[in-house]
C-alpha cells in the first residue's frame, strides 16, 4: 500500500497541467504535487497515475514517489482563485500526491541529451501504457540532478474509460512519431527484450494493489475493486507480450505534411507544411 500523509498547507497551483494540480506541504514535513480527486478528469486519472507510476518504478524508470494524501478543503480558504477554491472543495478526503522535485527543469530535447537505450525504455513503456501525452508539444519529463524523470501519467490506458474495448486495446499499435524522445534514436527492440519479460502477472498484481478501493468501487460492469484490478492486469499483461513489435516511428500521416516543429523534422528527415 502507498504511504499516507495529510496535507497541512496549500502552497500554490501548478497551471501547466489541465487538471490544475497544486503544491502542498504535508504532516510528514514533505512537499508534494497533489492530483485532486475532484478534477474534471475524475478518479480514473488518479488510478492511471498509480498504476503507471508504480509500474514504471518497478521497471527501473525514474518516477517520483507516490503517496495517498488526505485533504481538508479548509487549508485552501486563503486561495484567491475561485477555480482553485472549487477544486479544493470538491476534493475533500483521499487524493494522490507525488514527491516534489525542487529545482527540476522541464525537459528540452535541444538542451538535454539522452542515449538510445534510455529513450527506448521510455518509448516502450509509453507504448505499453498507451501514453498519448509525452510528445514534443507536452514532454511530461523533468530533468533533476542531471537525470530524466517521468511525470503525469493521467492520460494513459485510454481503454479504462470504456472497458468493453479493453480486449481490442490490448492489441492496438502505438504510433511514437510525435514522442519527444524520438529524435534520440530510441532502441525499442533492446527495451522490449529487457522490459517485456519483467511485466509478469505477479508484478502487475502487486502494482494494481496500490490503487485504493474507493477509486475503483462502483465501476460499471464489475463486481468490485478486485475485479477491476484484475482487468488492468489482463490488459497490460497481454499488451506487454507484443507491443514492441507494434511501435511505429515516422511521419504521423502520409496524407498530410508533418506538423512537427522544424528541429524535429530535420532530425527525422521528413517534410513539413509548406515544404517541397
Amino acid at each position: 500500500m502507498l504511504p499516507e500523509v495529510t496535507a497541512t498547507r496549500y502552497v500554490t497551483p501548478l497551471r501547466e497541467g489541465g487538471s490544475l494540480p497544486g503544491i502542498v506541504e504535508a504532516d510528514d514535513l514533505g512537499t508534494y504535487v497533489m492530483k485532486f480527486s475532484g478534477a474534471g478528469q475524475g478518479r480514473k486519472t488518479l488510478v492511471a497515475e498509480v498504476v503507471c507510476g508504480q509500474l514504471g518504478r518497478a521497471l527501473g524508470l525514474r518516477v517520483p514517489d507516490l503517496a495517498r494524501i488526505q485533504l481538508d478543503p479548509v487549508i485552501g480558504r486563503g486561495e484567491p482563485d475561485q477555480e482553485v477554491q472549487a477544486l479544493l472543495k470538491a476534493s475533500g478526503g483521499l487524493n494522490l500526491a507525488m514527491d516534489y522535485l525542487p529545482g527540476a527543469l522541464g525537459f528540452d530535447p535541444l538542451a538535454f541529451e539522452t542515449d538510445a537505450a534510455e529513450a527506448g525504455r521510455v518509448v516502450w513503456f509509453d507504448a505499453l501504457i498507451n501514453n498519448v501525452d509525452r510528445s514534443w508539444r507536452n514532454p511530461n519529463l523533468l530533468v533533476w540532478h542531471g537525470e530524466l524523470w517521468l511525470i503525469d501519467h493521467g492520460a494513459t490506458m485510454i481503454w479504462h474509460h470504456n472497458w468493453p474495448t479493453a480486449a481490442t486495446a490490448a492489441q492496438r499499435p502505438y504510433d511514437a512519431s510525435d514522442h519527444v524522445l524520438v529524435t534520440f534514436a530510441p532502441d525499442v527492440a533492446g527495451a522490449a527484450a529487457e522490459l517485456a519479460p519483467r511485466v509478469t502477472e505477479e508484478l502487475l498484481t502487486a502494482v494494481v494493489a496500490d490503487v485504493p478501493d474507493e477509486w475503483l468501487d462502483g465501476e460499471p460492469g464489475f463486481d468490485g475493486p478486485d475485479a477491476v484490478r484484475r482487468a488492468y492486469v489482463e490488459v497490460l499483461l497481454e499488451r506487454a507480450r507484443g507491443i514492441g513489435d507494434r511501435i511505429t516511428i515516422g511521419e504521423r500521416s502520409t496524407a498530410a505534411p508533418s506538423q512537427a516543429p522544424e528541429w524535429v523534422r530535420v532530425r527525422l528527415n521528413v517534410k513539413g507544411k509548406g515544404a517541397k
